[in-house]
């Protein structure tokens, strides 16, 4: 039997599989498309490979791909048919388990049989990988961090891994908003491999949680050749560079970045390559600058996909394109298909309850917002933003349904909401113009309420001494 680089053996693996396995791997942590490639070479040289089977199902399930997820499922279900576990190791049965249950739609039970695997082998790259994004999927904040600083310690500095791991760890320290810790650890992951995309991300979201546009801009700039083209990360840095943008106001250069870099007329329909789209159209959208034509584009990429009910963080960018692009009835129709979905769904299916509490109540939400009817996009919103966590993302990505509360609570006039509601937010990023422009519009809209009280105060004074 085979043993990978850390001596892990590998059950039905060969030489050349193994080799396979090894630049697979090494793929999957510095987030190179060419992962697939070497995925299937594994099982073309070694269909019963065990670890092979499970990166090719965890390969289904990353990219919250329905169709993808389906066709993993099937693929995996032929090889237990006719494999004896037995044959297995104990590490390699417990992911079995947890590549099972995360194809069955139990995200939850796949990350606690993660969380043992992390305890029991800290040196499982895999594993940690998985879980790391199974934590980033399921908005596991303190776990994205936990998971992968308690392994840390059983690796050395001298293994070409590590930096991956510790950009991993960057990530999770920045969710949990140690965001100068995080700075030094993705600077130092990037020290050890200057093209660790995801160590690029992680700093960059400490900028922008900051407030530190210039600096995000700077350092996205100075790192360009690394991230800006061939990784599974392309897309998403440059929306991180045109929120940096957006900040600073610069209109111009967002949109020129949306149509070269994020969403364009050969951008393929993925997933996390739209809602990025969404996200950032959503935002000019929130400052009144609607960009019809763009949003009938990105809607229709959306309603191209078909997609079922699989992950509900999609669900609610898809709405927010079907809102932008003016066409509520195809929204409508999304929130009748999940509501009915969530009535049969399977109890321990993760996304049933992420969509009946958090993906539905959000995209009646857009909805109403969208038919200007903004004070119940507010009630509906409010119980939430302590709880959108829980359907996945980061505080970035979640901060456009944020966003949408607050300006809700602007039109709707709810001045005293609003006024809590930006406290908040700029005594946590005081350095953030969005937050002291709708401050701003708050005390405009405070004073008009002032003024008008006084006039009708002196109105009624009149009155009273005419009388």
């Amino acid at each position: 039997m085979t043993t990978d680089r850390h001596g892990h053996r590998m059950t039905d693996t060969g030489a050349e599989a193994l080799e396979h396995y090894e630049q697979a791997l090494d793929d999957l942590l510095f987030f190179r498309p060419e992962v697939a490639g070497h995925a299937q070479a594994v099982l073309t040289a070694a269909p019963r490979s065990v670890m092979g089977q499970v990166l090719a199902a965890y390969l289904g399930v990353l990219g919250t791909e329905e169709k993808d997820t389906a066709a993993a499922r099937k693929a995996f279900g032929r090889f237990r048919t006719g494999f004896d576990e037995a044959a297995a190791t104990p590490r390699e049965r417990m992911h079995l388990a947890a590549a099972a249950a995360w194809l069955d739609g139990d995200l939850h039970g796949a990350g606690r049989i993660l969380d043992d695997l992390n305890i029991a082998h800290p040196r499982d790259a895999l594993a940690l990988f998985a879980g790391h994004q199974h934590d980033f999927l399921t908005g596991d904040a303190a776990r994205l961090r936990e998971r992968i600083g308690g392994a840390l310690g059983a690796w050395s500095r001298d293994d070409r891994h590590h930096g991956p791991l510790l950009g991993m760890y960057a990530f999770g320290l920045e969710e949990t908003g140690h965001y100068e810790r995080a700075e030094e650890a993705g600077l130092a992951a990037l020290a050890q491999h200057p093209h660790d995309v995801w160590s690029i991300h992680g700093v960059a979201h400490t900028y922008e949680m900051r407030g530190r546009f210039g600096d995000g801009i700077r350092f996205l700039d100075d790192r360009s050749r690394e991230w800006s083209a061939g990784t599974f990360l392309t897309v998403h840095t440059w929306w991180h560079y045109a929120l940096y943008a957006l900040e600073r106001g610069d209109t111009a250069r967002v949109l020129e970045i949306y149509d070269s870099a994020i969403h364009h007329e050969s951008s393929a329909p993925v997933a996390m390559e739209l809602l990025d789209a969404a996200a950032l159209l959503w935002r000019l959208h929130l400052a009144g600058d609607d960009q019809s034509t763009r949003w009938g584009r990105l809607a229709d990429a959306w309603e191209s996909r078909q997609d079922g009910a699989h992950y509900a963080f999609n669900d609610v960018h898809a709405v927010m394109a079907y809102v932008g692009a003016g066409r509520l009835a195809q929204a409508e129709r999304l929130v009748r298909d999940r509501q009915s979905w969530v009535s049969e769904a399977a109890p321990g299916v993760t996304n049933r309850a992420m969509t009946a509490e958090i993906g539905l109540p959000v995209c009646r939400a857009l909805i109403a917002f969208g038919r200007q009817e903004y004070a119940r996009a507010a009630d509906l919103l409010l119980p939430l933003r302590h709880r959108l966590h829980t359907f996945g993302g980061s505080h970035a990505q979640r901060d456009a349904v944020q966003r949408t509360l607050v300006e809700s609570a602007l039109r709707a006039g709810r001045a005293e909401l609003a006024r809590t509601l930006l406290s908040a937010r700029i005594q946590l990023r005081p350095v953030c113009p969005y937050n002291w422009s709708a401050q701003a519009r708050l005390e405009e809209q405070l004073g008009r309420a002032d003024r008008a009280a006084a006039a009708r105060e002196r109105a009624a004074a009149q009155a009273s001494g005419r009388g």
